[in-house]
């Protein structure tokens, strides 16, 4: 598909997704795969089923193949609800559908909350597939040149980490004191190499690749379109958009919770995700990204 046939879609798409829906969010689109009917218990110290939500992909993946298996360990039985959408998982962990729920990056869960009056807080990180720019027709960084024309994802959370991550390499120089979460076009202090930066909704910009120089890719779409995150030419530094469980207010402190997090930041896990995610940006806790800062 051409670049102006994919920009031509774009505009002329008559679907608004507002705020509270995609655009903080850095997280995998997803196929729903159960759904739990029953309400999730009240938070007590003999409390033995938990209840995770998560969106369908690696978040879903992490508690088949890892987490399940050690919190049964402990003695609980552990229910799996997958989401397609990044509305939901909130409001069911609000309403008590859920116990737990990894999806989502603090940022939107910051906004999402006092615009819907939810008493949610984060409780860990989770490995998380990262911003990266990926080739287009330039192959390595050192081939930028000015004029160059670098795709990236036209919601307002992203085109900001986008906008971050070119400031970084001196592609171009934001204003001082921007806040890097909501950082604009109209925050570019210069542009010295005379970017082109082409907008694009976040699932094009894997196959339009070869129609720029560089490519601002989210994680998610990269490996939903068989790209390597290990390919990334760099990605960005931050942790902000690093993932987040999140649990009720009065749920934070309970037994249970300590366990869930505990399975998330233990040895075991740590080995499954350096196999299973090679690429991803680690929790902060752990000390040790990874992710291929530049090449």
């Amino acid at each position: 598909m051409k670049l102006a046939d994919i920009r031509n879609q774009v505009v002329s798409a008559t679907a608004v997704v507002g705020i509270s829906v995609m655009v903080l969010v850095g997280c995998n689109n997803a196929n729903q795969e159960t759904a739990s009917t029953d309400k999730a218990t009240d938070s007590t110290k003999d409390k033995k089923t938990i209840v995770i939500g998560t969106t369908e992909g690696d978040f879903a993946d992490m508690v088949r193949d890892q987490v399940k298996s050690d919190l049964e360990a402990k003695g609980y039985t552990v229910k799996l609800t997958t989401f397609t959408d990044y509305v939901r998982p909130n409001i069911a962990l609000a309403q008590g559908d859920l116990d737990i729920n990894i999806f989502q990056h603090k940022p939107y869960l910051d906004t999402f909350k006092k615009e819907n009056n939810l008493d949610l807080v984060e409780v860990f990180q989770v490995p998380t597939a990262p911003l990266g720019i990926y080739s287009g027709k330039k192959k390595a960084l050192n081939e930028a040149y000015n004029g160059m024309k670098v795709s990236a994802p036209n919601d307002p959370s992203n085109f900001a980490r986008a906008l971050v991550m070119m400031n970084d390499l001196g592609w171009i120089t934001l204003k001082d004191n921007v806040d890097p979460l909501t950082a604009s076009k109209s925050d570019i202090a210069s542009n010295p190499m005379n970017i082109d930066i082409v907008e694009l909704e976040a699932a094009q910009l894997p196959r339009a690749r070869d129609e720029v120089d560089f490519a601002i890719i989210n994680g998610n779409y990269a490996t939903d379109s068989g790209i390597k995150l290990t390919d990334a030419l760099y990605q960005e530094k931050s942790f902000a958009y690093v993932n987040w469980s999140a649990v009720k207010t009065a749920d934070k402190d309970a037994k249970w919770v300590k366990d869930v997090t505990d399975s998330y930041n233990s040895d075991s896990f740590k080995a499954y995700a350096h196999k299973t995610f090679p690429g991803y940006k680690y929790p902060k806790i752990w000390n040790e990204d990874q992710t291929a800062q530049s090449k």
